[in-house]
This record gives C-alpha cells, structure tokens and sequence, in this order.
C-alpha cells in the first residue's frame, strides 16, 4: 500500500463525510490555482536539487596568459 492511500484511510478514520467533503473542495481550489496562499509541493526542486545551485567565483579572470615553464631532461 503505497503512502498516498494510507493517507486516505488515515483521514477516513479521523473526519466524519462533512469534513471530508470540506477537505476535498479546498484541495480542489488548491490545485485550481484559487488560493495563492497555498500551492502544493514543488517536485521539480527534488527532481533537481542543485538546480540555481551556482555561485561566481569571486576570483576575476587572468589578465596576462600564463607563462609556458618548458622542462629539459
């Protein structure tokens, strides 16, 4: 049984039908966008998580191209 239908038996067993209709029509406007305050979890963020994960290197480029050392054996 995967987590998504514990989760419904687990609010089957806590709300009574009234609540549970409440709970799915607030859902529904969730995933319609309706309430800004709410907005279900991102998956592209644990999908990717280094995504925007960057930083610039403080250090700024070299000026002059770096002198070749050539090695005699």
């Amino acid at each position: 049984m995967d987590r998504v239908s514990r989760f419904v038996i687990w609010i089957c067993s806590k709300f009574n039908r009234e609540q549970i209709q409440r709970i799915i029509k607030d859902l529904q406007e969730i995933l319609t966008s309706r309430n800004p305050e709410v907005q279900p979890k991102d998956d592209f963020k644990e999908k990717h998580p280094n995504y925007r994960g960057f930083y610039a290197d403080p250090n700024p480029p070299l000026k002059e191209p770096v002198k070749k050392i050539k090695f005699q054996l």
